[in-house]
């Protein structure tokens, strides 16, 4: 049931992707050129952000091809961690556009140039309802870390083209031709913010980081609590994929017989399940404490 949804839910995120790479390159390609026509750097950064936006799509595209891809003897978890390695090229890239429209913008402040002001409206109205429609579209396939990266990316849109609008009316009222390169400031600023958001969250599943919202103290506490549960330690929660978490423990329990062992070990399972959406686990089952120097580590306390 739960391989088929996903299934459902890969191929509803490719037909997203794909009318979204040929909506953003065609748009691309507008303000490419109503940039140069008008002479407005905050079209041509538009361009440029919209570009990484349009190689951010195809990456998260062949991410879900690749995550939809069944485990084999090479790869036996699969190819989770695909969506999240294009999450982070997509945040590289982000980091990079903004970059390159600080220096512009700088350039462009020192030197003003005359900005035509209508087009600058007109293709950034165009630019809100075209992003806006992507945005809404890739938030509704799901939490996944390499489609929230493309979400980010066309939210981070959306609002600057909003901006672009809001300065093209302010150039117009006021006849500053700086202020278009004062919006190109505030879009670099936008897009730095998003793309070091999702770089800190795709580095913390590569370093099998703890989960954003996991407790270890928490789980560790949850599990004492089952019946037949003597001591929990070696505990480690981290994530396969964005959305797939995983968990292995040692649990001290009685000398016991396999049938009471069993039962332990499907409570512990469904609390985990239940409280902390954790499916993956693998539990050892102990009689006695083993030391730290035979592998195990330190039980978890709470940081503060």
């Amino acid at each position: 049931m739960h391989a088929h949804a996903r299934h459902h839910g890969n191929e509803r995120a490719t037909r997203i992707l794909r009318f979204s790479l040929v909506v953003t390159l065609a748009y691309i390609v507008l303000l490419v050129v109503a940039g140069v026509r008008s002479h407005s750097l905050a079209l041509l950064s538009e361009a440029g952000h919209n570009l990484s936006d349009f190689f951010a799509l195809l990456l998260s595209l062949i991410a879900v091809y690749l995550q939809s891809r069944p485990p084999s003897a090479t790869k036996t978890y699969g190819y989770h961690r695909a969506g999240v390695l294009a999450a982070l090229a997509n945040a590289a890239s982000l980091v990079a556009v903004s970059v390159l429209i600080f220096y512009e913008a700088f350039r462009r402040w020192r030197n003003p140039q005359q900005v035509h002001a209508e087009v600058m409206i007109g293709v950034a109205a165009a630019g809100v309802v075209m992003n806006g429609v992507i945005a809404v579209l890739l938030y509704r396939t799901g939490r996944d870390v390499n489609l929230r990266s493309a979400f980010l990316h066309e939210i981070g849109d959306t609002l600057s083209t909003a901006a672009v609008i809001a300065g093209g009316w302010a150039i117009l009222a006021t006849g500053q031709n700086w202020i278009d390169s004062a919006l190109s400031f505030g879009i670099g600023a936008l897009i730095l913010w998003s793309g070091f958001g999702i770089v800190r969250e795709t580095l913390n599943i590569l370093l099998e980081g703890t989960p954003r919202g996991i407790k270890l103290e928490r789980v560790e506490a949850a599990i004492r609590e089952i019946d037949g549960v003597n001591d929990v330690h070696d505990l480690h929660v981290w994530n396969l994929g964005s959305e797939t978490r995983a968990l292995s423990c040692h649990i001290s329990i009685a000398d016991i017989p396999p049938s009471v062992s069993e039962r332990i070990l499907r409570d512990v399972r469904g609390c985990l399940h239940t409280e902390f959406h954790i499916d993956h686990t693998t539990i050892q089952f102990e009689h006695s404490v083993c030391e730290v120097a035979h592998g195990c580590v330190i039980p978890v306390t709470e940081q503060h």
